[in-house]
C-alpha cells in the first residue's frame, strides 16, 4: 500500500541565542526618579540614599526630603508669612496713637538711654499714646517699663530668637513673630512717631529703612524719625553729609528727616506735634 504523506509540520527551531542574550542579567542602578521611585532590580538600599531628595535646613543640617517637618516646606512658610501679617494688622487695628521706639537689646538699667527711655515712655503714657516696643529687653524694656509706670499702653512686638529673652515683664499687651521682616512691617505700618535710641545692625537697618519709607513718600513726611543722643548718632549724621550729601546720593532737604535730641523733654516735644495715623 502506498505510504501516506504525513500532515504534521515540523517543529520550528529555536533562533540561536546571541551572544548578548546568553551573559547573565546585569543588575542595573537605578536613573533619579525622585524620593517616591522604586526599583525592580535588586539594587543595595545603601546605594538608594544618594538619588532621594536632600533638603538643607536653616540649621545647615541636611536630611531627606520626607523628614523635613512639613512646617518647613516653602508653601507651608508663604501661609504662615500671610498669617503674621493678618494677625498682626488685626492686632494694630485696636491700637491708637501709636508711637514706636527702636534701640538695642543689649543696652543695661545703668546706661542714661535707658533711662531717658523709660522717662520718654513714662511721658508718652500720661499724653495717652500708645508705646510699642520689639517686646525684648534693654531699650525696648525701658520703654515697655516707663509707658507702664505712666498706666499706659506698653505694647510688645516680639521676634523669636534663639539667644535672648523673647518678651520683657512690663509688656501689657503682645504678639510674637517667627520672621523680622513681618514684625519690621507692624512696627512701621501705624506708628506717628518713631524714636531711635543707640543700637547696633538692627537698629540702624531700622532707622534707615524708616528714614528711606519716609524719603520716598511711604511714610507720611508728617511721621518724625527722632534720634536720641548727640553723642552717639552725630557721626553717623557727619557721615550722611560728609559723604551721601557730597556725592549727590541724597539731597539736602533729606537731612531734615533726621530729628537729632538728647532728652525725653525734647523727643515728647516733637511728639506732641503729631497726629494719628490710620493703617
Amino acid at each position: 500500500m502506498p505510504r501516506k504523506k504525513s500532515t504534521a509540520r515540523p517543529a520550528k527551531r529555536a533562533p540561536a541565542k546571541t551572544p548578548r542574550e546568553t551573559e547573565p542579567a546585569k543588575i542595573q542602578r537605578p536613573f533619579y526618579k525622585g524620593s517616591t521611585y522604586q526599583s525592580n532590580a535588586p539594587v543595595d538600599s545603601s546605594l538608594q540614599k544618594r538619588f532621594i531628595h536632600w533638603v538643607c535646613l536653616p540649621e545647615h543640617e541636611c536630611v531627606p526630603e520626607q523628614q523635613v517637618p512639613f512646617t518647613e516646606n516653602v508653601y507651608w512658610r508663604i501661609f504662615r508669612i500671610m498669617a503674621e501679617f493678618i494677625e498682626g494688622f488685626e492686632f494694630l487695628s485696636k491700637l491708637q496713637r501709636e508711637v514706636t521706639f527702636f534701640g538695642s537689646a543689649r543696652t543695661t538699667p545703668d546706661s542714661p538711654y535707658y533711662k531717658i527711655a523709660a522717662d520718654l515712655g513714662r511721658r508718652c503714657a500720661k499724653g495717652g499714646y500708645t508705646v510699642i516696643t520689639g517686646g525684648g529687653p534693654g531699650i525696648m524694656e525701658a520703654g515697655n517699663k516707663g509707658a507702664r509706670e505712666g498706666h499706659g499702653e506698653s505694647v510688645g512686638l516680639d521676634i523669636e530668637l534663639p539667644m535672648q529673652q523673647r518678651r520683657n515683664d512690663y509688656v501689657t499687651r503682645a504678639i510674637g513673630f517667627h520672621y523680622f521682616f513681618t514684625r519690621k512691617v507692624m512696627l512701621s505700618a501705624s506708628a506717628q512717631a518713631y524714636v531711635f535710641f543707640p543700637g547696633g545692625f538692627g537698629t540702624l537697618d531700622e532707622s534707615t529703612e524708616m528714614l528711606c519709607l519716609v524719603q520716598t513718600g511711604k511714610i507720611p513726611k508728617s511721621v518724625p524719625c527722632i534720634f536720641v543722643g548727640k553723642k552717639f548718632w552725630q557721626p553717623l549724621l557727619d557721615w550722611i553729609k560728609g559723604t551721601l550729601l557730597k556725592e549727590k546720593y541724597i539731597k539736602a532737604q533729606d537731612l531734615d528727616l533726621i530729628r537729632l535730641v538728647d532728652t525725653a523733654e525734647e523727643a515728647y516735644e516733637l511728639i506732641r506735634h503729631t497726629s494719628s495715623r490710620e493703617l
